[in-house]
């Protein structure tokens, strides 16, 4: 049965991803989207007036996909640094998957074209993650919500940036596995993401 409505929309979407990390931004067309897709140029059309559309609708969708994904601190474990420790785990496991890092090096190549699209991505995959752990820890700390951020931010700064700035780079291991929540101990080495967690937060570490 041919897809239709939201369904082909998300289909569409789905495909120009692919098609936007193989080719880069200036090289994929409408065109190549519809073909990979399976359908015609007119139905890419009727979703997304133009490429800069349909980049702009790839890069919420890859946002929606992301706080999916990494959901709040508090799902992963009823103690505070275990929940910190696996949240920030679970976000250098999704940074550390090749195609979150080309898709980092493709907004950071348009950000001058497409600044609004660029500044969404890191809302996003940045400053809207930092948010969900500042809003924990302040809450569970009992503290307010300037402090809660203060300590979210020394916490990213130190068990998960570097690493993925090194991943920008290519000096970090990337993996081309889906990253699966089930798999964070066995993708990420939680060991100095804890004890910077259990020192950030005031416990001993495990």
């Amino acid at each position: 049965m041919a897809r239709r409505g939201s369904e082909l929309r998300e289909h569409i979407l789905f495909t120009a991803k692919e098609v936007f990390l193989e080719l880069g931004y200036d090289r994929a067309s409408m065109d190549v989207v519809a073909a990979r897709a399976a359908t015609s140029k007119r139905s890419v059309y009727a979703h997304f007036e133009n490429k800069d559309a349909l980049f702009r609708a790839v890069i919420e969708f890859v946002r929606e996909l992301h706080l999916d994904k990494l959901k709040e601190p508090g799902h992963y474990s009823a103690d505070t640094v275990e929940a910190v420790t696996l949240f920030c785990g679970r976000f250098l496991q999704t940074l550390l998957w090749r195609p979150i890092v080309r898709t980092c090096r493709l907004v950071i190549t348009e950000a001058e074209r497409l600044p609004d699209a660029s500044a969404r991505y890191h809302e996003t995959m940045f400053t809207d993650t930092g948010v969900r752990l500042a809003a924990y820890i302040a809450e569970r700390q009992g503290v307010s919500e300037s402090e809660g951020a203060a300590v979210a931010g020394r916490m990213l700064a130190r068990a998960v940036y570097p690493a993925f700035v090194r991943a920008l780079f290519g000096t970090e291991k990337l993996t081309d596995e889906f990253p699966r929540e089930e798999s964070i101990a066995a993708d990420v080495d939680l060991t100095p993401i804890r004890d910077t967690a259990a020192g950030l937060l005031g416990e001993p570490a495990s």
